[in-house]
C-alpha cells in the first residue's frame, strides 16, 4: 500500500477508536438528578467537571458550603443567589449517607487538574461519631489530637490518612488487622464506622492546618448593643451612609451574627456561603471604579481591574479593556464604595466591632 494510503488508514483507525471511546464516555456520563436547582448546579459546577465529582459525596449543609466556597476560590462564577440555589440543591439531593458511585473510574482520573479535586470534605456530624470510635479504640496510641505519642505514630502526617477519601485507604488498612486498645478486632469495624473515623481524622488534619470546620465562629454576640448604637451614630460615623430604618431595616432577620460582623468589617469581601440558611444572599459587593485621564487622549472610566506602582487597568461600561503605564502625567481618580469601612479599620477597636454587631442584631 502506498505510504499516503497507510497514513489514511492509520488516521481512520485512530478516528474510529476515538469515536468509540467518546461513545463509551457518553454512555457512562453521569447527569445531575432532576430537582429544583438542577440547571443552576449544572451551569456553575458542570463547566469544570462532571456530575460524578459531586454525587460521590454525601454532606451536610455546612459541608456543601465548604465545597462551594472552594469552587469560588478556584474561579467559579455566579451570583450569590445562584450559589445559594446550588447549596440548596446539593444539600437536598446529596445529604450525609446518600451517595452514588457513577462508574468504576476513579474521580481523580475523570477530573484532572491542579491540586486535589477529590479533596476530602469533612462532615461535622460524621466526625463527631468518628471521635467516639477513635476514643474507644485509638486514643491511647495516637493521642487526643491524633498527633501520636510514644505508643503510636502521628496520624495527621500519615500517608494512609492523607491519601484516604471516606475510608478508601483507612478501610483496607484496618480490614487487614490492626491492634486496638479496646481489644476489638479492627476488621470488625463497620463501613459506617470507618467512614466516620475517616471524617474525624481529616478533621484533625484540618485542625493542624488551621482550616477545618472547628474554625467556625460559635458566638460573636459579646458586645454591648447600647454602646454599639452610640458608636454607630457617633465616632464610627456609620449613620452618614446607613440607616436602621432604611438600608439596615430588619437586617438581623436576613443574616446571622457572624455574617453581620463580616458585612460590617469586610463588606467588600462578603462571601455568600456565610449567610444564614434560608436567608437572602443580598446584593454582591459593589466594584471599585476609576477614571483615568492620560496626558493626551480621552479619559476612560470603568471597573478597576488592576492598580499598582507600574500599571493601571480598567474595563469600561461597554466591556472594553483599557490599560496604561503609570507616568507623571497620568491622572487616576479612584472611587471605592467601601473606603469608609477601610478607614474605620484603622481606628475602631475589637470592642467597637462587637458592640456594633450586638446593635445590628437588634435590628430585626
Amino acid at each position: 500500500m502506498p505510504r499516503f494510503g497507510t497514513y489514511l488508514l492509520g488516521a481512520a483507525l485512530l478516528a474510529t477508536a476515538a469515536f468509540g471511546q467518546n461513545r463509551q464516555q457518553s454512555k457512562n456520563r453521569v447527569e445531575f438528578p432532576e430537582a429544583p436547582g438542577r440547571e443552576t448546579a449544572q451551569k456553575l459546577c458542570g463547566t469544570c467537571h462532571g456530575a460524578e465529582v459531586v454525587i460521590t459525596l454525601g454532606l451536610s449543609r455546612a459541608g456543601w458550603s465548604q465545597v462551594i466556597g472552594r469552587m469560588v476560590t478556584r474561579g467559579a462564577k455566579g451570583t450569590p443567589e445562584e450559589f445559594g440555589t446550588v447549596l440548596d440543591y446539593l444539600t437536598t439531593n446529596f445529604p450525609p449517607g446518600r451517595t452514588a458511585a457513577p462508574t468504576s473510574t476513579p474521580v481523580r482520573s475523570r477530573a484532572p487538574g491542579i491540586g486535589a479535586l477529590d479533596q476530602h470534605i469533612v462532615d461535622v456530624a460524621a466526625a463527631d461519631r468518628g471521635r467516639k470510635t477513635y476514643i474507644a479504640n485509638c486514643i491511647s496510641c495516637h493521642g487526643p489530637k491524633a498527633r501520636g505519642n510514644e505508643n503510636g505514630p502521628d496520624l495527621v502526617r500519615s500517608v494512609t490518612v492523607l491519601h484516604d477519601r471516606y475510608g478508601s485507604t483507612i478501610g483496607p488498612f484496618l480490614k487487614a488487622g490492626h491492634p486496638m486498645q479496646s481489644k476489638r478486632n479492627s476488621a470488625s469495624l463497620t463501613k459506617a464506622e470507618v467512614e466516620d473515623l475517616s471524617h474525624f481524622l481529616h478533621q484533625r488534619v484540618g485542625d493542624t492546618l488551621r482550616s477545618g470546620p472547628y474554625s467556625e465562629v460559635l458566638n460573636v454576640l459579646t458586645g454591648d448593643a447600647k454602646a454599639g448604637e452610640a458608636f454607630f451614630n457617633g465616632a464610627g460615623g456609620c449613620n452618614s451612609c446607613h440607616s436602621p430604618s432604611g438600608d439596615l431595616a430588619h437586617i438581623a432577620g436576613k443574616y446571622d451574627p457572624p455574617t453581620l460582623q463580616q458585612r460590617f468589617v469586610f463588606p467588600q469581601a462578603m462571601n455568600f456561603s456565610r449567610r444564614r440558611a434560608g436567608g437572602s444572599g443580598g446584593p454582591g459587593p459593589r466594584p471599585v471604579t476609576a477614571t483615568v485621564t492620560p496626558p493626551s487622549g480621552p479619559a476612560a472610566s470603568g471597573v478597576l481591574l488592576n492598580l499598582d506602582d507600574f500599571n493601571v487597568a480598567l474595563r469600561d461600561a461597554e466591556g472594553e479593556y483599557h490599560s496604561w503605564k503609570r507616568t507623571p502625567g497620568l491622572r487616576i481618580e479612584k472611587q471605592d464604595p467601601y473606603a469608609a469601612h477601610v478607614a474605620l479599620l484603622e481606628t475602631m477597636t475589637d470592642k467597637n466591632i462587637h458592640d456594633v454587631v450586638a446593635y445590628l442584631e437588634t435590628l430585626k
